[in-house]
């Protein structure tokens, strides 16, 4: 059975379909997916902006009661969707349930805040005038989403969007389609007036040019590659619209010579190669001063040897496959290049066969890097991690800062002086102490600087500054 696309309310067939195919076991099918078409993507919007003036005007009850429950079918549904998520996506299924979970509480979350939408009644300079300052709903948000999160990014961009009154086409990875589907078939079922959420799966190159070139989106976040994010940049400010971009990472760990080893290696090992990687806030830089540094890198050894490496649905597996052949090959390419560039492989980095053909990589460490390397520069995207020496704080916080991206920079240390000045000195969006800089709670604001992101928030309130235009109405008395 081939799953649909969802357009105006009716699930419609594309004119041909595409596999969704386990990354654990290459010989198992998950599903087969409708693939849309240009056309489609049009007719999505054309739905969602005739959609938009009636649910831009609902009632804050009925947006609350879609969302409630579709939070709740998914937290019923954790087992069942986190392993269709793991067998799809490679991650474990421990982490496919919890990722499921995340979902359905930020659904829950939203659900919340459509009745709290507040505004500000003001006094004006001007005499008998009264001042109302309201938030409003965007109109058609588009919304685009990468594949190493299938489930938790979808969720943390409809969610706000349907919560602050907008309508939506949504175009997801098409290399993990059944997730995506899973939300959207939840959703619709959960009461959604037709064309307020509409799914188009397939080419990025075909459905996601029709959404950047369609002057009817006048929202579009994006989650993925920053040179697919600067392409979404440019599209919209042709339209004048707003774009809201998570792209790329390559994220610091810094670990002192106060720090708690088994501390400092447990993070260590969590932010470089749990969900193999493939995480934007994963940690590919361990930023190591001298006293600490052999120490550390022996324990990390040790550790490494230990990672369970198989097929995601295995009791007892840590670590899942990689996606797919094409990221396997960046990753064995990038392994390469490092060995070229004069770091040491200290552990790892040889392709894995296992019980059933899957894309199984052991994680990488290298030693010995700079900085300067192409591995410390360029986001790997897998679970190759770098370690960088230097001689103490000053010169690990200057290194940790020396990067084009700003996501979550992490420290490791038991001195409360440097882990202070580390969190305001940090160049990014994010800082964790004593903790991994992957794993963020799904109430806060999430997001980085420089080239990591652009634009507000994503997640908790701060949601709203992206999904809603602020109104200033005056009125006198």
């Amino acid at each position: 059975m081939v799953q649909k696309n969802l357009i105006d309310g009716e699930w419609i067939a594309g004119s041909e379909a595409f596999r969704n195919i386990n990354p654990s076991n290459t010989n198992d099918v998950v599903g087969e997916y409708a693939r849309a078409s240009a056309e489609d993507a049009r007719a999505a919007i054309a739905a969602a902006k005739a959609a938009f003036p009636a649910w831009s005007r609902s009632g804050i009850l009925e947006r609350h009661a879609i969302l409630r429950r579709t939070a709740d079918e998914i937290l019923a549904r954790k087992d069942e969707l986190g392993k269709l998520l793991s067998r799809e996506e490679g991650k474990t299924l421990a982490e496919g349930i919890g990722e499921t979970v995340r979902a359905g509480q930020i659904f829950d979350f939203f659900a919340g805040e459509c009745l709290r939408l507040a505004g500000e009644v003001l006094p004006s300079a001007r005499p008998n005038i009264g001042v109302e300052i309201t938030r409003e709903p965007v109109g058609v948000v588009g919304i685009i989403t990468p594949w190493n999160f299938p489930i938790a990014i979808p969720a943390w961009k409809i969610a706000p969007a349907l919560c602050y009154g907008n309508t939506v086409v949504f175009k997801p990875a098409e290399l993990v389609p059944g997730s995506s589907w899973a939300i959207v078939d939840i959703l619709n079922r959960a009461g959604l007036p037709k064309g307020v959420l509409n799914l188009v799966m397939g080419k990025g190159s075909v459905v996601g040019q029709a959404m950047l070139d369609s002057p009817d989106i006048h929202a579009i976040t994006f989650t993925g590659s920053t040179g697919t994010g600067k392409r979404v940049a440019l599209a919209s400010v042709e339209h004048n619209r707003k774009y809201q971009l998570e792209m790329g990472g390559k994220n610091p760990f810094v670990v002192l010579d106060d720090a708690d080893l088994n501390v400092a290696v447990e993070a260590a090992v969590n932010s470089a190669f749990f969900s193999t990687g493939q995480r934007c806030t994963a940690s590919s830089r361990l930023i190591v001063t001298e006293g600490i540094h052999d120490r550390f890198v022996a324990a990390m050894g040790e550790r490494m040897k230990g990672l369970v490496i198989d097929d995601a649905l295995k009791a007892g597996t840590q670590i899942g496959p990689v996606v797919d052949e094409s990221q396997l090959k960046q990753d064995t390419d990038y392994i390469a290049i490092g060995r070229q560039e004069g770091a040491k492989l200290a552990f790892g980095g040889e392709l894995l066969k296992r019980d059933t053909p899957g894309f199984y990589l052991q994680p990488a460490l290298f030693t010995e890097a700079t900085n300067a390397m192409r591995i410390s520069r360029e986001e790997i995207f897998g679970p190759v991690a770098s370690v960088i020496r230097v001689k103490d704080y000053d010169e690990a916080l200057t290194v940790a800062d020396d990067t084009p991206f700003g996501l979550s920079s992490g420290i490791a240390t038991t001195s409360l002086k440097h882990a202070t000045h580390f969190k305001r000195n940090a160049e990014a969006g994010m800082v964790m102490v004593n903790l991994p800089t992957a794993g963020v709670d799904f109430h806060v604001p999430f997001g980085g600087r420089k080239g990591s992101s652009h634009g507000s928030r994503e997640q908790g309130r701060y949601a709203a500054e992206f999904y809603t235009t602020v109104k200033t109405a005056y009125t006198l008395a």
